[in-house]
């Protein structure tokens, strides 16, 4: 049986009684939430779903979630988990291009998913914390037993963030998840029944999807849901519930870091945290791990890659500021501007990778799948180093490079820097338009509560550390830089103010 979702069958089987998903006071225990999976597989079928057929769900991180997903695995459904900050043009998008004949969404966003389903073929169907109600999806017998899906079938479709172009919808398949959930739990995280997973990650992204939600599936663990993330929220969470595994991207340690109740709060309980999602701040790492007396470890991975890729592993050396190593099942290579592999020590090249995690293709997008996989190994568009010990090193994105009068210049390698400024809370460093030059460098800075705000110092710090073709000449402050769903700072939303 390849169905994802045996994994929920086995677990409520060995662990009944343990806690499986946890909101504030409310609890469903492995047997419960297979319980109630089911009984929404049963709805689905008797509405008409047949395996192979898309389900969204527009759900924040609440019980429901994991109901509908393992609901619709259950019935042999597709689930397309989408953002529920998405407005009624971008849902009827989503909606036409996966064909979803079902999307579940929470009450405070039915209006606009009402709205995005008009003319498509998607019944929209209201979900209530578990789920929906037997008004709105009559009951069917429920379906405890997975309907059988191969290995390679398609489990979810989890749309790209689109920087460039229209989402396009990554086919992730039932061994893709599986294993790399397998592999997150046990051979990078260390994940265990008993464990307790902070889930503070959207559900609806595959970071939180595959290192939250399925490893705890997968080992029997518990997982803590917060909505909607606030250091504060999390800081409480982590002391009430005695969470012991925290997984986030590099703005909710910084948040985490800086919050007023963090020497008071007790983080005792926590074993690990591991850090993805763009590249961890060296100056975060060192001041998180020194806070919380915890081990913070950085990987990478893309909703292409299921997503983890390389990380630094529990059993192995860590080397801060890199990526770590290629997990189990995975490898990695660099491949320069001339096409030829560039090794230890060769300098920079894209990061390419192949492996059981990679997905089967985008949904409906041969020729895109084509250009992102021409050779079997997929092109990441993120530029690295790699040393000697096969850890690699993220210096950019590739269309994050700025070319400042024909030299290349690295924003993550200027943001080190100014994340050392005892002023910085935040920051990201962007290309602006330059008549002569071509671009020059910008920083977009939001700063620590009672910091004076000087940029002028602030640039002359940089300017201080860095060769001097690399400082930014505009800094600009803002009160909070754009963040995507899980917090990532989004750059394409950043530009120098007139």
């Amino acid at each position: 049986m390849s169905n994802l979702a045996s994994n929920l069958v086995t677990t409520a089987r060995t662990h009944p009684d343990t806690v499986a998903i946890k909101l504030d006071d409310a609890e469903l225990t492995w047997q419960q939430l297979h319980g109630l999976a089911a009984k929404a597989a049963g709805a689905l079928r008797a509405a008409g779903l047949q395996p192979g057929d898309r389900v969204s769900l527009i759900l924040p991180n609440v019980p429901a979630f994991p109901v509908l997903f393992y609901g619709t695995l259950l019935a042999g459904g597709i689930v397309v988990p989408m953002n529920p900050l998405l407005k009624a043009q971008e849902i009827e998008y989503f909606y036409t291009d996966s064909g979803a004949t079902f999307s579940f969404v929470w009450g405070d966003f039915l209006a606009e998913a009402q709205a995005g389903a008009e003319g498509t073929s998607t019944r929209v169907i209201a979900s209530g914390p578990v789920g929906p109600s037997e008004e709105d999806l009559p009951s069917g017998e429920a379906l405890a037993t997975p309907v059988e899906r191969a290995g390679d079938d398609t489990a979810v479709i989890l749309y790209t963030s689109g920087t460039t172009g229209r989402p396009k919808g990554a086919e992730l398949t039932h061994d893709n998840l599986d294993l790399n959930a397998q592999r997150s739990a046990e051979d990078i995280i260390g994940i265990r029944t008993g464990d307790v997973i902070m889930g503070c990650l959207p559900l609806f992204h595959v970071f939180g999807l595959t290192c939250g939600l399925n490893t705890a599936v997968r080992q029997g663990a518990t997982l803590t849901l917060i909505p909607r993330f606030d250091p504060g929220k999390a800081l409480e969470v982590i002391e009430r519930d005695r969470v012991t595994i925290f997984e986030g991207v590099p703005t909710m340690y910084g948040a985490m870091l800086h919050h007023p109740d963090v020497g008071s709060t007790d983080t005792s309980s926590l074993r690990t945290c591991v850090s993805g999602g763009s590249s961890l701040p060296g100056e975060t790492l060192r001041e998180f791990e020194e806070t919380f007396g915890v081990q913070l470890l950085e990987g990478y991975g893309l909703s292409e890659t299921s997503p983890v890729a390389s990380f630094n592993m529990l059993d192995q050396p860590t080397k801060p500021g890199t990526i770590g190593r290629a997990i189990p099942g995975c490898e990695m290579k660099l491949i320069g501007a001339d096409g030829q592999d560039v090794g230890p020590g060769e300098g920079v090249g894209e990061i390419a990778i192949r492996g059981d995690n990679i997905m089967k293709g985008y949904w409906n997008k041969p020729e895109e799948t084509a250009a992102a996989i021409p050779d079997g190994w997929f092109r990441t568009g993120d530029i690295a180093s790699v040393d000697e010990d096969g850890y690699y090193t993220i210096v950019d994105r590739k269309k994050d490079l700025i070319i400042r009068g024909g030299m290349n210049i690295y924003p993550r390698e200027v943001e080190e820097v100014l994340y050392t400024h005892p002023d910085v809370l935040e920051c990201a460093v962007v290309g602006v338009p330059h008549p002569e030059l071509g671009e020059d460098v910008g920083a977009a800075v939001s700063l620590r509560e009672g910091a004076s705000g000087d940029v002028d110092e602030i640039r002359q710090y940089v300017k201080d550390r860095i060769a001097a073709y690399k400082y930014p000449r505009t800094i600009w402050t803002l009160d909070e830089l754009p963040k995507g769903p899980t917090g990532k700072i989004l750059k394409r939303e950043i530009s120098a103010p007139a």
